[in-house]
């Protein structure tokens, strides 16, 4: 969310008091959250809910089954699926419901795969076996225990807090007043908007945290605060009576105020809960998005983790309040596995964590991997969605690249992007007039410092009308965009759900008079509210219909002044409205399907995504990727583009949270993230934007953003000395392009995240497990940025028993599984490869990454401690969608015995390419060679090469050969 000009100096006045931290009374606690404070406030102990035995049905690849509240009589019905690549799948519904249940669409990419199962009554229940994984069901009380190669991967329900709330049927009806308050909802909200004050957090109520199991006729459970076992009875549950049957009704059951905004519920309460236990680990992970750790918290004692996508501008640090994105995608890891969780719910959720001790009794071959008396580690959590079903996949791994291939299988992965979209970003809010523009363009060419994309904020727009612009300040937009391109360059316009309500705006005139506008609670007319425009709707993107009115929208003849090398900005998504309840949207509010905003509001913000997205493919008739950045994401975004992590600021502390922050999206699925270098809000001095750059070269998505009322900070607007280090770090991110396609290719096969937590590379490595200041870049280099203002140094950790690491630039040699300090002056960025690895380089930089397409390529073979390395290369046209239909490279280098080999890794793939090999370096090789040549189908050739012996480098010189053609170098 951005704060500027507006119509109306009190409306100025009441955003511009936010401009410089965020006012968190605008947010909900889980207090103030009535469904978070009632699940919150369950006790554990003996859940209320039994399974029917004599509803048990077993088919080929599931069983079905009814469980009852053993208090309330209501009956819902679950199911289990055994589904293909390991993984399970947990539906729960009301079995007759007064109405359908919102259940979530767009997520999947299809329906997954289900395996065929075995399934035996047990003394106590039931056990499904599916391949190596196993799921135990407990009937009484009602509990579900998941198994990867017969060890306890994750517990459902093991504390009792698993909670259904059925809708319900209002007995008395609502009174005048209630009748008539929605009319006057909008206007009473923009008064009390200006004159409301900041209300007072009620600190959430204290729940004791517990792990429970059942050993005979006894309840076991741990009070995490004494740290003492207490031994309970379980006494059987009472029959309930008609009367207890009964929902109480409680004062926020039909209705929910919050700072003057009314939510009305006409079906009660609907919430869901269920607590899932992880034996055996200690740290968890995903669940974006937060500016918190990357190893999650425990929240006993304080906020549930929360999302629930919201505008959140200079976001607090350290919270686990929501924020732009929600992935409900929770990884757990130790030394023998890693299973996660997939909580496919789109509305509001919440997830306590704590930590704990497991029953050592359950844990079986779990057991094998901690010594005896050694306490076993669990985390428990409790997850409260407000409403939907429980749907829930359960990814047993067991290794970290099986569990992001098994999320990758239900959810897809993330296209091969355009190559202009992995470079570097140049944006701000705003880049005044076509004058401006050039002026930017050719500053960059002026100081020799590559870039791809210049950004138009909202104000290119005829008053924030989207998919206009205004014509005084950008007369010729496809003239300017023209220019551009002669360059390799590429431009982006931002485009916001919000239409601004304006007679003769055509965007407004075609979605008002089709309906295509999200409706008000009753469902009768547009909903309305304030955003940039001023009084504004909100176009309904969970209708598929309107999806594809959005998509042809985008067509060259109707986005006038559009180009092909325009591309798209998808902000304030979540949907952002400044006048509404915690600045988005009235949960009441009504969409496609006659489902309310609070059943999918988290996967709204996907649905603009997907939209534009599908639109910029139709629009070049299917031939060439789309680019599209969005702000809100959810389980799904991957599918559709790039996503950052919102209104940042410049300093030190957002520098440093950006990392936890990046990989917490990239392991939940979306690894094309970056966040704004150098801070939206307030001006980064020179050494911390240098820093910035550096780290940010880094990131996924690579793009400087600042706001209106920032200093402009172009890169030669700094010292010269600084300006060279700046483009010192945008040149080191252009000569690694390669490996970062590479990268990409890798994740589009298999869902591996592009930037990746050490742990994923060195799953046994326990010293990797909470490092969130280090990371990977694929599998290859380990980055350790500076992060701390004056650091001349940093410490680090380089994994890996028995692995070795070179510094990139010196090929200083490290041993693994130890920690280090070294130099790190403001010119150096500390990145290592990891022995055992081939990079691939361009090494001829260029003005924009089009401009370096047919340029050649630098080999850095770094070897292991057995002498081998491996690595691949992937190439295609950088722009089209022909590798779809194969056309493209795999290209495979091993390097083994003193001999390198070039080969194709995979022959569905052809392409032409112009680009050579220009040189070789072998780094770690111990003695000079005597001779180095070169055979491939033109023949055989001696090369020329020099050796340093002190730093065991070999450097060959022109190899010449196409990088398409197979070649052996033999070093002797």
């Amino acid at each position: 969310m951005r704060v500027g000009a507006w119509s109306g100096s009190a409306i100025f006045a009441l955003m511009w008091i936010h401009v410089f931290s965020v006012d968190k009374s605008n947010f909900k606690t889980c207090d103030q959250s009535s469904f978070c404070k009632r699940n919150r406030a369950l006790q554990p102990g003996q859940s209320l809910y039994d399974v029917l035995p004599e509803s048990i049905s077993i088919e080929e690849t599931s069983c079905r089954m009814d469980v009852v509240n053993k208090r309330t009589g209501a009956v819902l019905g679950a199911e289990i699926f055994a589904l293909q690549g390991n993984m399970f799948r947990l539906k729960i519904d009301e079995k007759n419901p007064i109405r359908p249940r919102y259940k979530v669409t767009g997520s999947l990419v299809g329906e997954p795969a289900q395996q065929k199962c075995q399934v035996q009554r047990t003394s106590d229940g039931l056990e499904i076996t599916s391949s190596t994984s196993r799921a135990l069901v407990t009937l009484s009380p009602f509990r579900i225990e998941f198994l990867t190669n017969n060890e306890i991967a994750a517990v459902f329900n093991s504390r009792g807090l698993f909670n259904f709330e059925p809708f319900q049927v209002r007995q008395s009806p609502p009174g005048y007043l209630e009748r008539m308050w929605y009319p006057f909802q909008t206007a009473l909200d923009s008064m009390l908007c200006l004159f409301r004050s900041s209300s007072v957090a009620v600190e959430p109520a204290r729940v004791e945290e517990v792990s429970e199991s059942q050993v005979g006729g006894e309840t076991s459970t741990f009070d995490t605060q004494s740290g003492q076992s207490v031994e309970t009875s379980r006494e059987a549950t009472p029959t309930p009576t008609p009367d207890e049957t009964k929902q109480v009704e409680q004062p926020d059951t039909w209705e929910e105020s919050f700072k003057g905004h009314m939510d009305s519920r006409p079906y009660g309460p609907s919430s869901i809960g269920m607590d899932i236990s992880f034996p055996g680990v200690e740290h968890v992970y995903g669940i974006p998005e937060h500016a918190d750790s990357f190893a999650l918290k425990t929240t006993t004692g304080g906020e549930p983790y929360r999302l629930f996508n919201l505008d959140v501008f200079e976001y607090e640090l350290r919270n686990p309040m929501a924020l732009y994105g929600s992935i409900p995608l929770m990884l757990a890891h130790n030394w023998s596995k890693t299973v996660a969780i997939f909580w496919h719910n789109a509305a509001e959720t919440w997830i306590d964590i704590a930590s704990a001790t497991a029953n050592k009794s359950m844990l079986g071959k779990l057991m094998s991997y901690f010594k005896s008396g050694e306490e076993v580690p669990q985390v428990d959590t409790h997850w409260m969605s407000e409403s939907g079903i429980v749907d829930v996949f359960v990814l047993l791994g067991p290794q970290p690249r099986d569990v992001f291939k098994q999320y990758s299988t239900l959810t897809g992965t993330t296209p091969i992007p355009p190559l202009f979209s992995i470079a570097y970003h140049q944006c701000r809010w705003n880049y005044n007039d076509e004058p401006d523009v050039e002026n930017v363009d050719s500053g960059f060419d002026n100081y020799d410092i590559p870039y791809d994309v210049l950004w138009l904020d909202i104000e290119h727009t005829d008053g924030k009308k989207y998919l206009t612009w205004d014509l005084a300040k950008f007369p010729n937009p496809e003239a300017m965009q023209n220019k551009l391109a002669v360059k390799g360059r590429k431009m982006v316009t931002i485009v916001d759900p919000h239409i601004k309500r304006e007679s003769g705006y055509h965007v407004h005139e075609e979605a008002d008079a089709n309906n295509y506008y999200i409706k008000k609670a009753d469902g009768s007319l547009a909903y309305e509210g304030w955003c940039w425009p001023g009084t504004s709707s909100w176009v309904d993107f969970a209708d598929p219909a309107i999806r594809k009115w959005w998509a042809e929208s985008l067509a060259f003849d109707k986005y006038k002044g559009s180009t092909p090398n325009l591309f798209i900005w998808n902000d304030m998504n979540e949907p952002s409205v400044f006048n509404g309840p915690e600045v988005s949207v009235h949960k009441d509010t009504r969409h496609y399907g006659d489902w309310e905003n609070r059943d999918l509001h988290n996967i709204y913000g996907m649905f603009v995504h997907q939209a534009t997205s599908e639109g910029l493919v139709l629009r070049s008739a299917q031939k060439e990727r789309s680019f599209v950045l969005s702000r809100a994401f959810f389980a799904g975004s991957q599918r559709f583009g790039a996503v950052w992590t919102g209104d940042n600021a410049a300093g030190w502390d957002h520098l440093q949270v950006s990392i936890p922050m990046i990989l917490s999206i990239g392991v939940a699925g979306l690894p094309f993230v970056g966040a704004d270098i150098g801070g939206f809000f307030k001006n980064p001095d020179a050494d911390l934007l240098v820093r910035w750059y550096q780290v940010g070269a880094f990131y996924p998505f690579m793009r400087a953003h600042a706001h209106l009322d920032t200093r402009r900070r172009e890169p030669w607007l700094f010292e010269a000395d600084k300006m060279a280090l700046i483009r010192d770090a945008i040149r080191t991110r252009y000569e690694l392009l390669p490996l970062w396609y590479t990268a990409f290719y890798e994740h589009y096969q298999s869902g591996m995240p592009v930037a990746r937590p050490l742990w994923v590379e060195f799953p046994r490595d326990r010293n990797t497990y909470a490092v969130e200041d280090q990371f990977m870049l694929g599998g290859s280099l380990l980055i350790r940025p500076v992060l701390e203002q004056y650091a001349t140094s940093v410490q680090l950790y380089l994994p890996g028993n028995n692995a070795v690491w070179y510094d990139v630039k010196d090929y200083t040699t490290y041993a693994g599984a130890k920690r280090y300090t070294v130099d790190a002056p403001l010119g150096k960025i500390p990145v290592f490869q990891r022995g055992g690895t081939i990079v691939s380089r361009k090494m001829r930089i260029r003005r924009s990454s089009a401009a370096m397409a047919n340029d050649p390529y630098t080999l850095i073979v770094a070897l292991d401690a057995q002498g081998a390395a491996k690595g691949q290369l992937y190439v295609d046209d950088g722009h089209s969608l022909d590798y779809l239909s194969g056309a493209y490279l795999l290209r495979e280098f091993k390097y083994s015995g003193g001999v390198l080999t070039a080969s194709t890794a995979q022959t569905s793939g052809n392409y032409t390419t112009k680009s050579w090999l220009e040189k070789v370096v072998v780094v770690g090789l111990p003695n000079t060679p005597k001779t180095v040549k070169i055979t491939s189908s033109t023949g055989t050739q001696d090369l020329l090469f020099t050796y340093t012996s002190s730093q065991h480098v070999l450097t060959i010189r022109k190899p010449g050969v196409n990088i398409a053609l197979d070649f052996t170098i033999s070093i002797s």
